[in-house]
């Protein structure tokens, strides 16, 4: 259903900028570093948005490996947790201690003054 609505929306935003395009065809002078050039304004708003979709595209591609790769790392790490864990004897309840929330598992050690 997501995907539908995601379809919809792309398909009425490239329906509005197609209008606007339309719309706005009078030449514009584009400068650029090596000189200038007049150029349809459809072709700058055209350019634009593919421009600016093909960026999007990108980082949103480079989110998807990258959070990919950290689900494999986390994964693998589960396995070799779990397979660790599956030779260990399980610890009975009665040796484990519960602690109130807020306080922390092991000791503190208490720091050293070092201002002397």
């Amino acid at each position: 259903m997501k995907a539908q609505w995601i379809l919809i929306l792309t398909l009425l935003f490239a329906l509005v900028t197609a209008v606007f395009a339309v719309i706005n065809v009078d030449p514009v002078r584009v400068k650029y570093v090596f000189g200038e050039r007049d150029i349809p304004l459809i072709l700058v708003i055209l350019g634009s948005v593919l421009l600016g979709g093909l960026i999007t595209g990108f980082i949103g591609l480079f989110r998807q490996f990258k959070l990919k790769r950290q689900i494999r790392l986390l994964e693998k790490k589960v396995a070799e947790y779990e397979s660790g864990q599956a030779g260990s004897a399980p610890v009975p309840s009665s040796d484990l201690q519960l602690q109130p929330a807020g306080t922390p598992s092991s000791p503190e050690v208490p720091m050293q003054d070092t201002t002397k």
